[in-house]
């Protein structure tokens, strides 16, 4: 399947075109296109068919930073390969212009965007994507050079019309400089630092979800493995993984792993867990992987339980309380979890200082907080979902923390700051108040109305006086009306809560780095003498990701 990407488009928050950019044939223009993609239903996906243009396209979409990247092609194509074209394409903007990608710096930076479009895509085939390569190929003049952009000075690159002999050697020194520098695409030819250092971060986001008695129906935890590598020359690094029941299960715990061009497969393949790369420069994703965090063994359930997951954040909530079933509980729990254990640069990394957990300063911690040995709960968010008949909640009560509502929202929040997160329990309780329709519901067992008339007749009323009115059993007429409360609150109850937080030195698949080792024998361009600072940071996210029913 070979196709060509005809066309890219970037708009504005408010639909505005900033920059198109046309690779080949002559596809539609930015104004015709967005009416195409806004009269589709929404969610949008991110691949429609436009079967009515001619000729038939297919459109690509990707939202990031109030940004709208719409791609558009007349052939068969990859999806997946267009949809990570974009998000390459968010990659190199974000790193040669800057973070967060905002519309104003695409149109003030323009030309350097152009470049690098470019560059990326060639005649509508995917081209250069790594950014270190890039560096190499687009010009992206700094502010010195803007200064003095209007100033013709003797020799100047770009200004000169014709080279002078001095450019001309200084071309040849630096083309026989990349004809000795091996072909890596993904890193920068003669990288120089003056400190050199290299940081390993594992950031793993769970997605879980337990039944109302605690039992995790699902539970997974999706791995990042990212890299910081400020090394001079051509370095030769080796990462070593292990878990908790030994280097020879990684390959059983990571499922689905997926590298990047600069790890050497053929030796993942051979020895499962260990990483052998040489890294680009700069920071990069070295690798991503999937957890099954449900206890198998040997193919056969084990014990299911919150307890078994040890996360750091449990939590039940109990509806329907108090003697009208208005009230609603939320009790959590705060559970004291185990670091990820020290880290060993091994025997043989002779060239290497030693490699620990970084702390909030970076540096080798021993109890450091927020490192393995001491991991730090922090952002610890309850949001519990309300239906939308609820009016308001007449009582908050929290043992810890805030709450944050207001009348008419469809959720409220249990903000924990990290100063409060201490192991422990702690409780938040909460009244309900319905919609006013049930409220009035007295009023009309009274034979009341509130659309003016009423539910009796004068002339009966006038010749039943002298009847015996039967006594009303009151006792059973409240029970009755208790529960008819009861029934109503129910429906105004939560029916899940989900669990937002950050824990650092620790994490849900207990995966950690055995070591980390520089190569000097295979290192080109870095002495012997020369050890790189070595740190390795551990990191779970959940955004909403640990999710109970009700």
């Amino acid at each position: 399947m070979s196709g060509a990407i005809e066309a890219l488009h970037i708009y504005d928050e408010h639909n505005r075109p900033i920059l198109t950019h046309t690779y080949t044939s002559r596809p539609l223009s930015a104004t015709q296109l967005l009416p195409l993609f806004l009269a589709c239903p929404v969610p949008r996906p991110s691949f429609i068919y436009l079967p009515n243009t001619s000729p038939s396209t297919l459109l690509f979409s990707l939202s990031h930073a109030n940004l709208l990247y719409l791609l558009t092609t007349s052939t068969e194509v990859e999806p997946l390969l267009i949809l990570e074209f974009l998000h390459r394409v968010i990659d190199v903007l974000e790193e040669f212009i800057g973070a967060p990608l905002l519309a104003h710096k695409i149109e003030s930076n323009y030309d350097v965007a152009a470049q690098l479009l470019n560059e990326m895509c060639d005649a509508g085939a995917v081209s250069t994507t790594e950014p270190n390569a890039l560096r190499d190929l687009v010009e992206v003049e700094g502010w010195i050079g803007k200064l003095l952009g209007g100033i013709a000075i003797p020799g100047k690159p770009g200004y000169s019309s014709t080279p002078s002999n001095s450019s001309m050697a200084a071309i040849s020194s630096s083309g026989a400089l990349a004809a000795n520098t091996p072909a890596l695409p993904w890193r920068r030819a003669n990288v120089r630092h003056t400190s050199n250092e290299i940081y390993v971060d594992l950031i793993e986001t769970l997605s879980i979800t337990l039944a109302p008695s605690g039992r995790p129906l699902a539970a997974f935890a999706n791995g990042t493995i990212a890299c910081t590598a400020k090394i001079s020359g051509v370095p030769d690094v080796l990462l070593n993984l292990s878990t908790p029941s030994g280097r020879q299960n990684v390959e059983s715990v990571m499922e689905l792993p997926v590298f990047h061009p600069c790890v050497r497969l053929a030796r993942w393949r051979e020895k499962p867990g260990e990483l052998s790369f040489v890294p680009p420069d700069g920071r990069f994703v070295l690798a991503g992987y999937g957890v099954d965090l449900l206890p198998f063994a040997g193919g056969k359930i084990g014990s299911s339980s919150n307890s078994s997951l040890k996360l750091p954040v449990s939590f039940e909530v109990k509806t329907s309380l108090g003697p009208t079933g208005s009230d609603f509980e939320v009790r959590l729990v705060i559970n004291q979890v185990s670091g990820q254990g020290n880290t060993s640069s091994g025997p043989s990394s002779r060239s290497s200082s030693h490699v620990g957990a970084r702390g909030r300063g970076g540096g080798l911690g021993g109890a450091q907080a927020g490192t393995s040995a001491a991991p730090t709960l922090d952002e610890l968010v309850v949001t519990i979902p309300l239906p939308k008949d609820v009016r308001n909640l007449s009582e908050v009560r929290a043992s810890r923390g805030d709450t944050t509502y207001n009348p008419g929202d469809e959720h409220m929040e249990w903000h924990i700051p990290a100063k409060e997160t201490a192991v422990g329990g702690a409780t938040l309780r909460c009244t309900i108040v319905g919609p006013l329709s049930a409220e009035n519901d007295d009023f009309e067992t009274n034979g009341f109305k509130l659309d003016g008339r009423y539910d009796y007749e004068e002339e009966a009323y006038q010749s039943s006086v002298s009847e015996k009115v039967p006594p009303v059993d009151e006792k059973n007429d409240a029970d009755q009306k208790d529960a008819r409360k009861v029934a109503q609150n129910k429906i105004l109850m939560p029916s899940s809560a989900t669990a937002s937080f950050s824990i650092k030195g620790w994490l849900a698949s207990g995966i950690k780095v055995e070591s980390l080792i520089i190569d000097s024998r295979k290192s080109k361009g870095l002495g012997e003498s020369v050890k790189p600072y070595k740190g390795v940071k551990y990191m779970t996210v959940s955004k909403g990701g640990v999710e109970i029913r009700c």
